[in-house]
């Protein structure tokens, strides 16, 4: 049975952390999913970082933010041997409840162009494409 609960920090960093760096190309992990930087993600949104669980093993997490103005997620993965199985959806749909309860009305998800899969599962799930420029800049 699929348990959704939020992610405690720190004692479910690490388990999380190895489900981002198998999860394949689609995610990046960058300086900011270092330990401290989601200690501060926390602070900014305790409730929008979820965990999908089975048999007490997480299998599944999306993170999500709110500005006040826009949602955004970041990280959505699900264990390869997972996959298919409604986790994501699941995970999903919490997010966007959460975030809805916020009074979030626009949200938004960065999905690398090669990243075929997870465009297909974003648009089956009424997200859309939309023609942009992606830019970033490295602050510190």
């Amino acid at each position: 049975m699929i348990r959704i609960r939020d992610f405690r920090f720190p004692e479910d960093y690490e388990e999380v952390y190895d489900l981002w760096e198998n999860a394949g190309s689609g995610i990046h992990i960058r300086r900011s999913d270092e330990p401290e930087e989601i200690a501060k993600k926390l602070q900014r949104d305790p409730t929008l970082f979820l965990l999908a669980e089975i048999d007490e093993r997480i299998v599944g997490s999306v993170m999500g933010g709110f500005d006040g103005r826009r949602g955004m997620v970041y990280h959505m993965a699900v264990a390869k041997p997972f996959r298919r199985q409604g986790i994501g959806t699941i995970l999903m749909e919490a997010l966007e409840s959460r975030l809805k309860d916020k009074g979030c009305i626009r949200c938004y998800s960065l999905v690398a162009k090669d990243n075929i899969e997870a465009a297909d599962f974003y648009q089956k799930r009424g997200w859309e494409i939309m023609d942009l420029f992606a830019l970033g800049k490295d602050l510190a």
